[in-house]
């Protein structure tokens, strides 16, 4: 009996320690992985701090006039008190939330007497790059709180090798912060399945967003539709989340906006009213109802294409709310007369999640797709980001030099941008008062042709605009800057007043209408 019960408590000595190891094992094993997890999270966000510097620095092109326009030319004006506003900031349109943060930024390059026109033209770029690194980090993070880590590496790869983020996750459109900010806050949406809620978090950050760019809230709209009806607590998110933030946003903006515009002003309304309603927009040009199906959001999404209509077929049902906030998007951006390929940039990360889920589904194909995507992003992220539409931005450089006394050849320097309006940035990128003027645009608002559009003026008739606007020798700029196309048209006028060809710039290999292949800069020989 001595042996049986000793043999009993041996056993159960025994079978003691193996659970505790068992639980010492799960416990060190867990430990490991949250190590390793967070090793990951760190290597992540170096590598896409680096990778996106690099893509920072490799975009030296053009994309639209509101990059500079909407930015960073406002932000020069904010800072250093001369430059050009646009008639949307005189009209009240535009809010200067967003330019402030680049303004509070040329304000420490002035104070510390840094103020160069390369630090004001690539400090900004620097401070979106960084953002952009943050964003894909975060994108990988919603898709790893929702799936296995397998599809959050393969989403974080499409992000990576998307031609058209590449393209534009760098430049300070306010499209861009806005796409940013639209997947930072889907981070703390209660998507289904979803381990990071944070109703305040998420509502804060769409309400930047809208304040960036008002049209945000058309994204946003089915999901705050979806997360209020899924809520159990509607009151307390409309009370105590939702009221409180858009009062304390809509303040703060009208605030910043009145202050700036120098009256009490309400940007969004002005932006409601005049894009909407009275569908100002579309004097910058309008395209069929069916645009962003049969092209726009082909050319956004690119060689994904493919892949996003696979990882369609094969997304959960947790996941419909984003497939119908991505449809909505598009059928809601279609009703509008003008549209641009960036207005659907904020629906491009959701479209990379469902191209990681078909990645992830690819088991025998996946390298041959993965070589693909790298392959075919490539080369139009590379030629649209170094050489297509560069000679607007390279111009402004060969412009610099008139600030300097030494090597300018005019003691007063005048510039005159014979080119479609808005063509190329201003004083952001020269960052001196010389005299400068471009061909004006602004819409008839009013409705009773008092308005003059310059540039269709001057384009109507080349030679007796310029006769017209300068009959005097005395008045005549010092330079002008204008596309290949028109050199012809006005040969006579440029032989005639002693101008002279000085630079002649690289622009696209593609040209439209009134843009050509190449700038010229011609100097009047005095």
């Amino acid at each position: 009996m001595e042996r049986i019960r000793e043999r009993l408590k041996n056993k159960s000595t025994s079978a003691e320690t193996v659970k505790l190891r068992k639980r010492r094992s799960k416990l060190y094993d867990k430990h490991a992985g949250a190590k390793q997890e967070e090793f990951l999270g760190i290597n992540i966000y170096v590598f896409s701090v680096a990778f996106r510097l690099v893509n920072c620095f490799f975009v030296q092109t053009s994309f639209v006039p509101d990059e500079y326009w909407q930015s960073l030319e406002v932000s020069h004006r904010m800072v250093f008190n001369y430059g050009y506003l646009t008639w949307e900031w005189v009209e009240g349109i535009r809010g200067y939330s967003y330019p402030l943060v680049f303004a509070v930024l040329y304000k420490v390059l002035h104070i510390f007497n840094y103020d160069v026109p390369q630090l004001l033209v690539w400090l900004p770029r620097v401070l979106q790059a960084l953002l952009a690194a943050y964003t894909d980090v975060k994108l990988y993070m919603i898709v790893r709180n929702l799936e296995n880590p397998d599809v959050a590496k393969l989403t974080y790869f499409c992000q990576l090798c998307s031609w058209f983020t590449w393209y534009c996750c760098t430049r300070t459109l306010t499209n861009t912060t806005e796409t940013m900010l639209t997947v930072l806050a889907l981070y703390y949406y209660p998507l289904p399945g979803s381990k990071t809620h944070n109703s305040s978090k998420y509502l804060t950050l769409v309400a930047l967003a809208v304040i960036v760019r008002p049209t945000a809230l058309i994204v946003w709209l089915p999901l705050l539709a979806f997360h209020f009806w899924r809520d159990n607590s509607k009151l307390r998110l409309i009370l105590h989340h939702a009221l409180p933030i858009v009062a304390l946003s809509l303040g703060l903006t009208t605030i910043i906006d009145s202050l700036f515009h120098g009256q009490w002003v309400l940007v969004h309304w002005n932006f409601l009213k005049l894009n909407v309603l009275h569908n100002v927009s579309e004097f910058y040009g309008s395209h069929p109802w069916h645009w962003y199906f049969t092209q726009g959001f082909l050319v956004v999404l690119g060689p994904h294409l493919l892949f996003f209509l696979h990882g369609c077929s094969l997304a959960p049902k947790r996941h419909r709310v984003l497939l119908f906030t991505i449809a909505w998007t598009l059928i809601v951006y279609s009703l509008l007369a003008h549209k641009e390929f960036r207005f659907i940039y904020p629906i491009l990360p959701i479209c990379i999640i469902f191209c990681g889920t078909s990645l992830a589904n690819l088991t025998t194909w996946r390298r041959a797709a993965v070589f693909f995507l790298v392959v075919a992003n490539l080369l139009p992220a590379l030629y649209t980001g170094l050489v297509h539409q560069r000679g607007t931005l390279d111009v402004m450089g060969h412009l610099q030099d008139l600030c300097d006394p030494a090597t300018s050849n005019s003691s007063q320097p005048q510039v005159l941008f014979l080119m479609p309006c808005h063509s190329t940035p201003f004083y952001s990128h020269v960052h001196c008062p010389v005299s400068m003027r471009f061909l004006e645009c602004p819409p008839d608002l009013a409705g009773d042709g008092s308005v003059e559009d310059e540039a269709d003026d001057f384009y109507f008739e080349p030679l007796a605009w310029l006769r017209r606007t300068y009959p005097l020798q005395e008045s005549l700029p010092s330079h002008l800057v204008f596309f290949n196309v028109l050199e012809k048209e006005i040969s006579t006028f440029l032989e005639a007043n002693a101008f002279t060809k000085q630079t002649e710039i690289f622009h696209a290999h593609v040209p439209e209408g009134r843009v050509g292949e190449t700038i010229f800069i011609y100097t009047r020989q005095i």
